[in-house]
């Protein structure tokens, strides 16, 4: 009785998928419009709407750092019909920054594809009399306290690089978090901040125009879009930071459904036209199955120096601390050179994002 009732239910499973889809499918972008990742979101419901003939919108669900989103896909039904565009801090880091998580990243979905993994670029507004890293670190030295970063949230790999710029040259800036690295631009454009490390594609076109000014990469080494702009390795040796996004759907999605919409969302990263985007905005797609993204995934989310991880939520306008147990340790996508702490500025509660 079991092994028919089982044959039953894989057969309802297997027709399910071979009639996958036949209404509209939404993708969740658990942050505000605007950026790479709301670009490349819709960039993709559009080619899924064209490969299976019915509607793919994107929502944009933001708050709490991304879980706000992320959650609701987490417990909406495994059936193909709500995904969700993920990024290193949905679905890696929040874990370890956020104190009560509604929702398990490595548990409570399943990954599809991998879609991008983006350069990061630190800029300036163009009234700052600043050229280069050396004599923005001499600016701020000289002006402690005075000058703002803007970030794509609290714990945001924007926010994250900040800090360990703060936390390598011993300056003192102050943190202005954002819902999304596209407010955070404009403010920066505008004036209200200083200074912004930002995704490369979200901020390079204003670098471009002139209405912001570059200074370096945030990578390991010089981006093949921008070859002139130095890393900003050259001037802090190991300093590297970069993002990653891709799509997740909720844990008990048919594989053959997860299957499919990792061939269709391949074959539109894969298109010329994506290619040279991807090159132009200094970003990069990787082809990964389901599987290996998962493997990528678990190590991502490998929390710095796990035993010893503790995060101390402090009262408004404190620091929270990380210990880290071991120098030069790669925690999350973040190389954090030989620190042993890592200071979040937070308000009220701590919360995380990755853009």
């Amino acid at each position: 009785m079991s092994f028919l009732f089982g044959l039953l239910i894989s057969q309802g499973i297997f027709a399910q998928a071979a009639n996958y889809p036949n209404h509209q499918i939404k993708i969740i972008f658990p942050f505000a419009t605007g950026g790479i990742a709301d670009g490349f979101s819709r960039i993709i419901a559009q080619g899924l709407s064209e490969a299976f003939g019915q509607t793919v919108i994107v929502e944009n669900k933001a708050g709490g750092g991304g879980n706000i989103g992320a959650d609701f896909v987490a417990k909406s039904p495994a059936d193909g019909y709500t995904l969700i565009m993920g990024s290193i801090g949905t679905h890696a880091v929040n874990p370890y920054l956020v104190k009560n998580m509604p929702y398990d990243p490595l548990k409570d979905f399943v990954p599809v594809v991998f879609v991008l993994d983006a350069e990061g670029l630190l800029a300036v507004n163009p009234s700052m009399p600043i050229k280069n890293v050396s004599e923005l670190i001499a600016y701020l030295k000289a002006n402690p306290g005075k000058v703002s970063y803007g970030s794509g949230g609290i714990g945001a790999a924007s926010h994250l690089a900040g800090e360990l710029f703060v936390m390598t040259t011993k300056v003192d800036m102050i943190h202005i978090p954002y819902k999304g690295n596209a407010l955070a631009i404009t403010d920066l454009i505008g004036g209200q901040t200083q200074v912004m490390f930002a995704t490369m594609p979200t901020i390079l076109p204003y670098v471009k125009s002139d209405k912001l000014r570059g200074l370096a990469v945030t990578g390991a080494s010089r981006d093949p879009s921008m070859p002139e702009l130095p890393s900003i390795s050259e001037t802090l040796p190991g300093f590297d930071v970069k993002n990653w996004i891709g799509l997740f759907a909720p844990a008990g999605t048919p594989p053959a459904i997860v299957k499919k919409l990792h061939d269709e969302v391949n074959k539109i990263m894969q298109q010329s036209a994506i290619q040279k985007k991807l090159e132009a905005e200094g970003a990069k797609y990787y082809l990964m199955s389901p599987e290996a993204f998962g493997a990528f995934q678990r190590k991502e989310s490998v929390p710095c120096g796990a035993k010893s991880l503790k995060a101390l939520v402090l009262s408004p306008n404190k620091a929270i601390f990380f210990p880290i147990s071991q120098p030069h340790i790669y925690c999350g996508g973040f190389y954090f050179l030989s620190l042993h702490l890592v200071r979040i500025s937070t308000k009220l509660v701590l919360t995380s994002t990755l853009y």
